[in-house]
């Protein structure tokens, strides 16, 4: 089981690594729970793909198309979870950052069911995010 979610893991970010929608929506569960960390306009609980789809946008949209995930250091995983070490950024007009985090999947039957994330400079995105 382990081994298949970390498969599974990789697979999402590689698709969201190249902006593979329709595959991430096949890996997301319809009724997926997205924990989205900081005190920001993007923090809080997400329910659902389509909320999910439509925070990513407004991500998208904020970072002017440049927000990513740049490197996945590390996937490793425990049963029906996955934690993977990452490298993220992200910039707009004069704004910036770019920061390590922590992403931790639930994944059940295939799908990716509950998700995580952590930051290493909370501040520093929050600030890039605004409220």
């Amino acid at each position: 089981m382990t081994d298949k979610n970390i498969q599974i893991a990789h697979s999402y970010f590689q698709a969201v690594q190249n902006g593979d929608m329709a595959t991430l929506g096949e890996l997301l569960a319809d009724d997926i729970v997205w924990h989205q960390p900081g005190a920001n306009q993007f923090s809080g609980d997400r329910k659902g793909r389509d909320a999910v789809f439509a925070m990513l946008g407004g991500m998208m949209q904020v970072s002017q198309g440049s927000f990513a995930i740049d490197t996945v250091h590390t996937l490793m995983g425990n049963g029906d979870l996955v934690t993977a070490t990452i490298h993220f950024s992200g910039r707009r007009d004069d704004a910036a950052m770019s920061m390590d985090g922590v992403d931790l999947l639930r994944i059940t039957d295939g799908k990716i069911v509950e998700m995580w994330l952590f930051s290493a400079e909370p501040a520093t995105e929050d600030a890039f995010w605004g409220r």
